[in-house]
């Protein structure tokens, strides 16, 4: 680019950018994966912090849809991100139901 050249990126590019350089600033690791990335069992557990073989579980119970590449099961990456925000919801539901009753029974929360 030439010098004294300016070229402008919209907010959000430029929020991500910033959130990924920071992240790299601190040492952490940053990985960019697009939506159509396929996943190993191994993969999507770690990205859920989950066990593998809970993983094949949710595979099996078809809570998680996954794909056969030979033998092996492959998870697409926007498939997982729906997981997880399912899995966030359902989590808060039943905290938010917890919580509920031990007002109801009135055990001090």
């Amino acid at each position: 680019m030439p010098q004294g050249e300016e070229n402008l990126v919209p907010a959000p590019l430029y929020g991500l950018l910033r959130g990924l350089l920071d992240n790299l600033k601190r040492g952490e690791a940053v990985t960019v994966l697009p939506h159509a990335a396929l996943l190993t069992t191994q993969q999507a557990a770690d990205f859920l912090n989950i066990s593998r073989p809970y993983v094949v579980t949710l595979l099996e119970r078809g809570e998680l849809p996954y794909r056969k590449v030979g033998t092996h099961r492959r998870v697409l990456f926007k498939d997982l991100l729906a997981y997880q925000g399912r899995s966030r919801i359902a989590r808060a539901a039943a905290l938010d139901e917890l919580t509920a009753e031990a007002q109801e029974l009135k055990l001090g929360y």
